[in-house]
Order: C-alpha cells, then sequence, then structure tokens
C-alpha cells in the first residue's frame, strides 16, 4: 500500500485495485497476529534507522493514565483500533523491530511520583519571561514554513491553478508572500521570526532524478514491474504507477520535508512552527479545472496514527517521543487560538473529514490531529494551517489579486486580500493565546 496524494487530499490505495481507507487500515490484535520478527523493522521512505536507547530518559515521566489519556485522546484513530505495543499496568512495552533488542521498556510514573522530563528545545508560553510592559509577542521564537515549492516546481507539486491563459496561481508563491507579510506584522508584535523557506527553491539538495532507483523498488514491491518511465499523455491515476511521479513525489513531499525539519530541529530551534497552507478540493485535469463551490477552513495538530504506520520504525519512535515530550498540550490550545483567529477574520466554515485518515482534537469544530510528515518530524508545537479553496472562484479570484491593505472590486463588489485576512486571523489566534497564557 501506498499513501497518495493528489489535489490536497491523503488517501490509501492499492496500487493494482483499490480499497477503502478504513479497510486497509484494519488491522487484528496485536496479540492475535502471527509471529514476525520483520513486521516491526520497516522504516519510511527517506526515514531513519532511530536509536531506540534514547527514549529511556523519558522512563518515569508519565503515568499510565497520562499516557492513556494521551493516546486514546488524540495519537490514535477515532475508530480505537489497538496500538502496536503493550500498555500494561506499570510500562510501556514497544517493539523496536531490531532482532537482537527486540522490545523496550519504559516504566511510568507512580501517580503519587514526581518525573522530570528532558529538556526541551522549545518553551511553553507560561515558561516565556514576563512581558513588564514589552510587546505581547517579546521573547517567543516563531518559524513560519510557508507550504510547498512553488516557482518553477508549482506544476510538479500539482500547485499550479490556472482557468485562463496568462493567469495563474501557485501555492508556494501565495505562502511565501503570505509568510514575508507575517513576518512583518509578528515582529512588529515583538516576536523573533525565522523563515523555513524564503524563496521559490527546495530547500532539500536532492532531485527528482536522485529517487529513481528508490522509485522503481516501491513499484516493483506492488507489483509493477515494468512501470513507465514518464507520465507524459497520461491523466489521473494512472500518472501514480510511473517512475517519474514516484520520483517527483519523493522528491517534494519526502525530501524536501525531512530538509526542512533538519533546518527547523537544528538551526531555528523554534517556540512554535506555523505551516502556512490553501487547501483545495478535486478540480479534474489540470488542462481543464473545474471550480468548487466549496469555501472552508481547518487547522491540524499532530496525531491520528493508523496502527499500519506505526509498524515503521522511524513514525512510531517519533510519535512517542512527541506524546513523552507532551507537545500536544501546549499544540492543541494554540491551535485552537489560531483556529478561532482565522475563523473570526475570514468568516469560513469549518471543513468537515469523513476519511479516518484525522480525527477531532477536542471539541473546535475547526481543529483536527492528522498525522503529517511536518507535524511529526518537526519538535515543537506545530500549527498546520489550511484555510481557503483556491479552486472556489471567489477566493480564486481573490488570491489573483494578491496581497493587498484595504478592500478592491472582486467579482463585483468590494473584498479584502484573501491573504491580508490570512495575516490577520493568524495574528489575532496569537495574540490571544500568548496574553491569556504567559505572565505579564
Amino acid at each position: 500500500m501506498l499513501f497518495l496524494f493528489k489535489n490536497g487530499r491523503f488517501w490509501l490505495a492499492a496500487l493494482l485495485g483499490s480499497a477503502s481507507a478504513a479497510s486497509a487500515q484494519v488491522v487484528p490484535a496485536p496479540e492475535t497476529l502471527p509471529p514476525d520478527p520483520l513486521r516491526f523493522a520497516k522504516v519510511s521512505p527517506l526515514g531513519k534507522e532511530p536509536d531506540w536507547a534514547e527514549l529511556k530518559v523519558y522512563a518515569g515521566t508519565l503515568t499510565r493514565d497520562e499516557f492513556q489519556n494521551a493516546w486514546q485522546e488524540i495519537y490514535s484513530p477515532e475508530m480505537g483500533l489497538p496500538p502496536p505495543f503493550d500498555i500494561t499496568p506499570d510500562e510501556l512495552v514497544v517493539p523496536t523491530g531490531d532482532p537482537t533488542d527486540p522490545t523496550l521498556v519504559l516504566p511510568f510514573r507512580k501517580p503519587a511520583g514526581e518525573g522530570v522530563a528532558p529538556e526541551a528545545s522549545w518553551r511553553r508560553a507560561a515558561d516565556l519571561p514576563p512581558l513588564r510592559g514589552r510587546p505581547p509577542l517579546s521573547d517567543l521564537h516563531i518559524a513560519l514554513d510557508p507550504g510547498h515549492i512553488g516557482g518553477a516546481w508549482a506544476q510538479i507539486e500539482e500547485r499550479f491553478l490556472s482557468f485562463k491563459p496568462g493567469e495563474s496561481i501557485r501555492e508556494g508563491d501565495l505562502s511565501l508572500l503570505t509568510a514575508q507579510v507575517l513576518t512583518e506584522r509578528l515582529k512588529a508584535l515583538g516576536a523573533r521570526v525565522s523563515l523555513v523557506r524564503d524563496k521559490a527553491q527546495p530547500v532539500t539538495e536532492q532531485r527528482p532524478a536522485d529517487f529513481e532507483r528508490l522509485a522503481q523498488d516501491t513499484l516493483k514491491e506492488h507489483g509493477i514491474l515494468a512501470p513507465l518511465p514518464t507520465y507524459a499523455g497520461l491523466q489521473g491515476d494512472a500518472k501514480i504507477l510511473t517512475v517519474q511521479w514516484q520520483t517527483e513525489k519523493l522528491f517534494y513531499r519526502v525530501s524536501e520535508i525531512h530538509a526542512r525539519a533538519e533546518k527547523v530541529n537544528s538551526q531555528i530551534k523554534p517556540d512554535i512552527v506555523l505551516c502556512l497552507h490553501l487547501n483545495a478540493e478535486a478540480w479534474g485535469p489540470s488542462n481543464a479545472p473545474q471550480f468548487s463551490p466549496q469555501n472552508h477552513l481547518h487547522v491540524l495538530v499532530n496525531g491520528c496514527y493508523a496502527p499500519v504506520e506505526l509498524e515503521q520504525q522511524d513514525v512510531r519512535y517519533e510519535m512517542l517521543t512527541r506524546l513523552f515530550n507532551r507537545v500536544h498540550e501546549e499544540e492543541i490550545p494554540l491551535a485552537n487560538a489560531v483556529a478561532e483567529g482565522m475563523a473570526r477574520v475570514t468568516g469560513l466554515p469549518a471543513y468537515i473529514y469523513t476519511t479516518p485518515n484525522a480525527r477531532k482534537a477536542g471539541t473546535n469544530p475547526y481543529v483536527y490531529a492528522r498525522n503529517l510528515l511536518a507535524n511529526r518530524l518537526y519538535q515543537c508545537p506545530v500549527v498546520y494551517l489550511e484555510p481557503f479553496v483556491m479552486n472556489h472562484e471567489e477566493t480564486y479570484r481573490r488570491l489573483l489579486a494578491g496581497h493587498y491593505v484595504g478592500r478592491t472590486l472582486i467579482a463585483g463588489r468590494l473584498q479584502s486580500s484573501a491573504l491580508e485576512d490570512y495575516v490577520r486571523g493568524i495574528v489575532q489566534g496569537l495574540l490571544s493565546y500568548y496574553q491569556n497564557q504567559r505572565r505579564p
């Protein structure tokens, strides 16, 4: 099985035939599975085999109830499938996938005991220095991650949309412009701001050609022994079964995010990351796109790991690292505040997921938990924004106009810039959260 991407949506599909995401993710409980020493040894594409011993620093830092609640309410799928690890009354037993040391045992903290978690690279709002009359976002280090790449890469990314010759929008360019405007607003409020990407070029030094062997091996693993080298002349899902499509996906969807994660975690080391995206509904063939009547907003936090995803060593390790670091305790209320600010400014309704790869993260109708590469690899709270539908006709017209202050005539009425609304919504949300959470 492969996780595939098209027009803003992930779905789980078989390369030969198709299967629903729900049926594909259902697996028997761990105790009913036949022994398979290789089952937990896999690593995701371009992922690294983890050093499981590093998780031992979390021994005794969470009670069983704290771990169980986080797993059940955020990190597990809503359908309640069993995890590929054992939660006993006294300890967590995790399969490592390493045949020489097949399990990691992490004792839980006793309810009356005290546990000290390792120091994180990021700070909670409550841990920031008192303001003492300074601007409200002083001391806060924010990384802005403009989604996708844009520019000459937009068509490869399937993030290029044009309804008429001579005009187009590119999500990567729009997200970068949003980040540039937002940077100045946040700096004026005292924040330190770093851009993960500051131009329409990849962060990764790798290119699609670097992944030809991996693409061929992936297709071969799924029964495609003689794949077409390119998707020239193909439309729709037929493109997925080509070497070209697979190499491009590994470049912009996997290698690029790994490179950004390395930059965030090793160089920038922010308190929070804001991933800036724009959504889209299915628009059909790229040479004859269709408008959608839908226009909506949602915000994502990390969570909702399917058992099949957690069978991969690196994914299992990264999920447990986030859970033990209690990232969700800061990430979810922060996302709630930003979502509320965005909803107030944009007036957009909440998007409703109908697929099992996301779940509600609390009671806010705009906030969902979902396991994305960026919000899993970035080692701090991540708020992943998906406002507007690019192929909604009125939104498309507003995005063509770019960023401006005030109102201009679009589709027969005076309208504000969609990107300005995007920026204002984030600013309102951040101000609300940090003014309420940090010391004056």
